[in-house]
């Protein structure tokens, strides 16, 4: 077992150490945006062959004229003799335009290969791709990733994978190339509820933060030695670390769009409605980011919560 891998009663898990180069392999990168044409980078950077594809042909070009490797104009076309294929792409619809049907990934595909999405989608298409790949033989992983573009670019994402065992420890020394924690929750699906689980998290600490940012403004407190003080007891989180500044600021371009958070909420919710979880608070920030979009903070960050309050 490799010094980075150690074996858990929910699955495996690893943390970023010491991580040697692994043995190159053939992967390909379907989708090249804020997220993927790093991740994709990254696997050049750790000596694997790589070939992209990206739905604007001009976007592909110019990651190929960063990094190498080479680009093709079909899904199909990338994913054909690879042994890995991975995925970042918008949402449930997009997923199934880059895999299925006669120009998708999963018609070029080998078998024995393995696919793994790191898109943030519903757990149903999950399931559905994994089914659909355990038909013609190779294996599926669904990976949707946290850290932002900052995490992409760095090469320190979270990693959340579900499938079966043998499916993950196949992806997991190529996902290395991009990403400090990684790790296998379930069967098929499981990434995907447990990102929904980080989103549901982050979306209450972001209208806390807000809300507190704008109470401490109106109690004309220095926001500065309050976010000093406070953060070094048990308010911290990575959001007052590294967005009270920019939020304090009135700028809201650093990071997630609220139009992605919203999606990812719309996922959140409607997974709650099937499962039966009750999710108030969620269910009201969603509600406050409509509030945003309508001021014309579609593209702001999901910080902007502050901006509605100071309206």
């Amino acid at each position: 077992m490799p010094p980075f891998l150690r074996s858990t009663s929910s699955g495996h898990q690893w943390r970023r150490q010491n991580l040697k180069v692994v043995n190159m392999a053939k992967v390909a990168f379907l989708g090249l945006g804020v997220m993927g044409f790093p991740m994709a980078g990254h696997l050049m950077k750790k000596g694997h062959e790589v070939t992209v594809y990206n739905r604007t042909a001009a976007k592909a070009k110019e990651w190929t004229d960063k990094f190498g490797g080479r680009a093709q104009p079909t899904p199909k076309a990338a994913a054909e003799g690879q042994d890995f294929v991975m995925c970042c792409v918008g949402n449930d619809h997009d997923l199934r335009s880059v895999t299925l049907g006669g120009d998708g990934a999963f018609s070029g595909i080998k078998k024995g290969a393995t696919f793994v999405d790191h898109t943030t989608a519903s757990a149903e298409i999950a399931r559905e791709l994994d089914a659909e790949a355990t038909r013609h033989g190779f294996k599926f992983v669904d990976a949707p990733v946290s850290g932002g573009q900052a995490g992409a670019e760095n090469g320190v994402l979270t990693v959340m994978c579900g499938g079966n065992e043998d499916a993950y420890a196949a992806a997991e020394p190529v996902i290395a190339a991009y990403a400090r924690m990684c790790r296998l929750l379930g069967p098929a699906g499981s990434g995907q509820l447990t990102k929904m689980v980080n989103q549901i998290c982050i979306a209450g600490l972001v209208e806390g933060l807000s809300e507190g940012i704008h109470f401490a403004k109106k109690a004309g407190l220095d926001i500065q030695a309050v976010v000093d003080t406070i953060s070094k007891g048990a308010a911290q989180s990575w959001q007052m670390e590294n967005r009270y500044k920019t939020m304090n600021e009135g700028k809201f371009d650093f990071g997630f769009a609220v139009e992605w958070m919203r999606k990812d909420l719309s996922i959140c919710l409607a997974e709650a409605r099937r499962n039966g979880a009750s999710l108030p608070v969620t269910a009201l920030v969603d509600q406050f980011y409509a509030e945003v979009e309508k001021m014309g903070g579609k593209r702001w960050d999901t910080s902007s919560l502050l901006a509605r309050l100071q309206r």
